[in-house]
């Protein structure tokens, strides 16, 4: 079962310093994975067993999530992984803005809250601001992988990485969904969607040469920017 934190409630508004990677890491110059709504972190733990010569990072809204998950890495012992209590949409973007040029290799946005109701959708973590962040951030050639079991969340991210003519698909991936996760690790959302015979919408982006532009949002009309009401 899902469980739905509203990121824009009064106390995910709060702005959050983050680490930078040089606090984090012991070798910080180490290629970075950033994964977003990293959850209870068990994917992100075999990443970082399975690509040791890359720097791991989770960032959750869910701090119970993150203490566990902490707790997972500091038994396993790993260097190259960290986990951060953090709302993506926002304190990410300045953060971003602040990583060395070069560094963030792979973004991965697996399985996000659906948040199905269109009032809602100001709540869903891919908002324009960070998909530009993310796209100053990533040099030429970095990956963003984006998974989802619900067409209807994944369709509005795959128009959105598209519109902002920073991204582009890998000739040879099939369109529209890629057929398998070109990672060597599944997470434990889509090792039960696959179990139960569902699909799951897989795409892959590298970040080309292009420049980065302002990226508008068609909801800023008729959404607040902040909630009072979970």
């Amino acid at each position: 079962m899902r469980q739905h934190v509203n990121p824009l409630s009064v106390i995910y508004q709060q702005p959050l310093a983050l680490p930078s990677p040089a606090e984090l890491f012991a070798e910080p110059c180490l290629p970075l994975h950033l994964d977003i709504g990293a959850a209870r972190g068990r994917f992100l733990l075999a990443m970082a067993e399975h690509c040791p010569n890359r720097n791991h990072l989770g960032i959750e809204i869910r701090r119970p999530l993150v203490v566990a998950a902490e707790a997972d890495r500091q038994a396993a012992g790993l260097p190259n992984l960290r986990y951060l209590f953090g709302n993506a949409s926002l304190n990410l973007v300045e953060w971003l803005q602040d990583l060395p040029a070069g560094l963030l290799q792979l973004v991965t946005l697996q399985f996000p809250d659906p948040w199905f109701k269109s009032r809602h959708h100001k709540r869903r973590v891919l908002q324009p601001a960070l998909l530009r962040s993310l796209a100053l951030a990533m040099p030429p050639g970095g990956t963003l992988l984006m998974q989802s079991d619900v067409l209807a969340v994944i369709k509005p991210m795959v128009a959105q990485v598209e519109a902002s003519g920073c991204f582009e698909r890998p000739c040879s991936d099939p369109f529209p969904w890629l057929e398998t996760n070109p990672l060597a690790v599944p997470t434990e959302r889509e090792r039960l969607v696959l179990a139960q015979g569902l699909p799951v919408y897989r795409v892959r982006y590298h970040r080309h040469h292009g420049p980065v532009v302002a990226l508008a949002d068609p909801q800023d009309a008729h959404n607040p920017s902040v909630e009072t009401k979970a």
